[in-house]
């Protein structure tokens, strides 16, 4: 076995940090609706070991986008990459869709990474490389007609995550990063609780088309009420946040809501700041 190039440790590195960023997110809790170690959540057909499982299947084809990323290969060969990672996802997990969203996302910064190389670059760099390399084709594509994402989309006239990979993550940009970096001010000895703050963020003002499919109109204006709400009463630098965060999580479990898209933005955040760190 020859010598691994430069190119493939950065190949190597990414992955692993996008691989940690999915597992990140998952096992962070309270995280209303969406499936954690300590339950299910609103989903009936997985559990934290589908994710764990869904996870480990789709980290070298993060590695394979690095490498085309670097080769400057187009927007029809990254698909491919992508679909082939899809497949492998739903071979691991039994057919169950546990990371379609975050392969989109996390995917395309993974190509952007090869594209530009292991220099140190901001988060925020990062996420405008992706628009900036990109934007044109994902904005050009049709929205999916067979995800529960892309018919909500389409149905209710939101950009979902197409349009947000295609203007460079504006959303992570501009609310999940600034909150992830507050909430590890706030409670320097508790990453979790950071990553807490960051989803709420997120929830208050993402129109996620999982929320949408799943309780319409109402349900995300109850969603992103309930976000706003705890972030109001201070977040995690009140005293019971985790308790009213609890709360917040068994009322979506009761009303069958999942903010599948706002998962995805967490681990995208988590997995920009990771790559800015590391360079």
């Amino acid at each position: 076995m020859g010598a691994l190039r430069s190119s493939d440790f950065w190949a190597e590195r990414v992955a692993n940090l996008a691989h940690a960023a999915l597992i990140a997110e998952l096992e962070t809790w309270p995280k209303p609706g969406l499936v954690s170690p300590i339950d299910s959540g609103s989903h009936q057909d997985m559990d934290a070991g589908t994710l764990r499982r869904s996870a480990a299947a789709i980290r070298p084809y993060f590695a394979d986008l690095v490498a085309a990323g670097e080769c400057g290969t187009g927007m029809a060969e990254l698909r491919a990459i992508g679909l082939r990672a899809e497949a492998a996802m739903l071979a691991a997990t039994g057919g169950v869709n546990a990371h379609r969203g975050a392969i989109f996302s996390l995917g395309l910064i993974c190509a952007g990474a090869g594209a530009s190389g292991a220099a140190p670059a901001a988060a925020e760099e990062r996420a405008e490389a992706v628009g900036r390399l990109w934007g044109g084709a994902i904005a050009q594509a049709p929205t999916s007609a067979d995800s529960h994402g892309g018919r909500a989309a389409r149905r209710y006239g939101v950009g979902g995550a197409s349009a947000e990979a295609a203007a460079g993550f504006p959303t992570v940009r501009a609310v999940g990063l600034p909150a992830l970096r507050l909430g590890r001010v706030w409670v320097p000895d508790d990453p979790e609780a950071a990553r807490v703050q960051c989803f709420f963020a997120l929830l208050a003002v993402v129109d996620d088309t999982n929320l949408l499919h799943r309780g319409g109109p109402d349900g995300l204006d109850r969603a992103q009420a309930a976000a706003a709400g705890f972030l109001e009463a201070g977040g995690i630098a009140a005293p019971d946040w985790r308790d009213r965060a609890v709360a917040i999580h068994r009322s979506f479990v009761a009303a069958r809501l999942s903010p599948g898209g706002c998962a995805d933005l967490l681990a995208t955040t988590l997995f920009l700041e990771a790559l800015s760190e590391s360079a």
